[in-house]
């Protein structure tokens, strides 16, 4: 059956980024382990004492990242979610640790995780009560922001929930500023837009300003059909949220649950490759003490780490759609390109696809040299405009490539990628 071909072309913005919160933190997309995902509210430390929030459960996570090259790999965060606290603030009014569940406090797992090297977060919520229904930060927020200072807490994850969606901006400001009064640097991680959205867009200049990344969509579940949903959702608000995201700060399409149960390998490589094509923090929530060696593989695979932490700092975007694939690309420096290419076809064999077809692909003029790093990492070689190079790519698989141009004339190649330029071309091509 003949199909009709659509071309959308949207322009080319090219207005310089927004300011960044000025603490000197998360100059490129923060990588870590968070618990939530995998060990979510999990408190009963009688019945299940290896996969309770518990001090002894990050103690352990700090250990094996040491021990099996997560931190050498770039993984530096070790972050605390929902359900750590006490249900009651002590007598001065502070947050306290459960004392059953964390013994020594926080500040003697602070201690325990700076001498491995280690970074440590914590999270705590913009409104009355944290969304599991823990003691929030309302009216607390320069209390609370000194005693995470005082325990040498590095990162604060901010929630919203329990909070009149009107004083969300007014509450994540408030404790950006109570955060920088303390004077030690702890990284600042919003869940501001994530709660706006829903209501009006969010002031993503005054969030930048704010925040140093910030989550804009749902939770992620362990199923490939919630990973689509952020991709979706992404595609769909990137001419909204890509120009935000930059040095010192980034969106956040929340963490990779890489490792688990939910998703098959080729999955598995799907998030890695767009996580990263996204410019989003890496922060895993799986169980590190016991992940098979095929996922510990992928998330330490440093030819993907490089791209993620590519010092240009611009975050990719959707350029195309081509019979059931997905095309995504991000600017690298010294002119290179990254190209992601998702198979959306869920049924049937490997299917080719054209490198030609990649809208980017105007870089290899005269000539490029092209890397393959996912499914397997493989030297494509020189490859010209004319190129007839193919990637084959499994059902719901990524392939994920490298572009250098090769010439002595970068002229054609910066006016593309100059400054915020992001190009936003949708197609959908025979």
């Amino acid at each position: 059956m003949c199909k009709v071909a659509h071309i959308l072309v949207l322009f080319v913005l090219t207005s310089p980024a927004t300011r960044a919160l000025d603490n000197g933190l998360a100059l490129k997309p923060t990588m870590g382990w968070l618990h939530w995902e995998r060990f979510m509210c999990n408190t009963d430390c009688d019945n299940d004492p290896d996969n309770c929030i518990s001090e002894r459960l990050f103690m352990q996570m700090a250990d094996v990242m040491v021990k099996e090259g997560w931190k050498e790999a770039g993984y530096e965060y070790i972050c605390i979610d929902d359900c750590w606290p006490s249900t009651h603030r002590d007598a001065q009014g502070r947050l306290q640790a459960d004392p059953k569940r964390f013994p020594g406090g926080i500040k003697k797992l602070a201690d325990y995780v700076h001498s491995k090297g280690l970074k440590l977060g914590i999270y705590a919520d913009v409104g009355k009560y944290t969304c599991a229904g823990y003691p929030g930060s309302l009216g607390y927020y320069e209390t609370d922001a000194q005693t995470f200072a005082d325990w040498d807490v590095d990162l604060l994850k901010f929630d919203g929930c329990y909070m009149d969606w009107t004083l969300l901006g007014e509450g994540y400001i408030n404790m950006s500023k109570a955060l920088n009064k303390t004077g030690r640097s702890i990284l600042y991680s919003c869940e501001w837009p994530l709660y706006e959205w829903p209501h009006r867009q969010p002031n993503y200049t005054a969030i930048r300003e704010t925040c140093n990344h910030w989550r804009n969509f749902n939770d992620v579940y362990d199923s490939w059909s919630s990973l689509k949903s952020i991709l979706d959702w992404t595609a769909s608000h990137q001419d909204v949220i890509a120009p935000s995201a930059g040095p010192g700060g980034w969106n956040d399409p929340d963490m990779l649950v890489i490792g688990n149960f939910g998703l098959s390998h080729d999955q598995q490589e799907s998030q890695m490759a767009l996580w990263t094509i996204m410019a989003a923090p890496l922060l895993m929530s799986n169980d590190l003490r016991n992940i098979c060696p095929r996922s510990k593989e992928l998330l330490q695979n440093q030819h993907i780490i490089d791209i993620s932490q590519d010092p240009l700092g611009k975050q990719g975007y959707l350029s195309a759609k081509v019979f059931s694939f997905e095309v995504w690309e991000r600017p690298l420096s010294k002119n290179r390109l990254a190209i992601a290419v998702l198979n959306k076809q869920e049924i049937g064999s490997p299917r080719g696809f054209a490198i030609r077809a990649v809208p980017g692909w105007k870089i290899c003029n005269p000539q490029c040299n092209v890397t393959q790093i996912l499914p397997q990492y493989k030297e494509m070689g020189v490859q010209t405009p004319q190129s007839k190079m193919m990637v084959s790519i499994n059902p719901s698989g990524t392939a994920l490539l490298t572009v250098t141009p090769i010439s002595s004339d970068f002229k054609m190649q910066k006016l593309h990628w100059q400054d915020m330029s992001i190009s936003r071309k949708h197609s959908t091509i025979l």
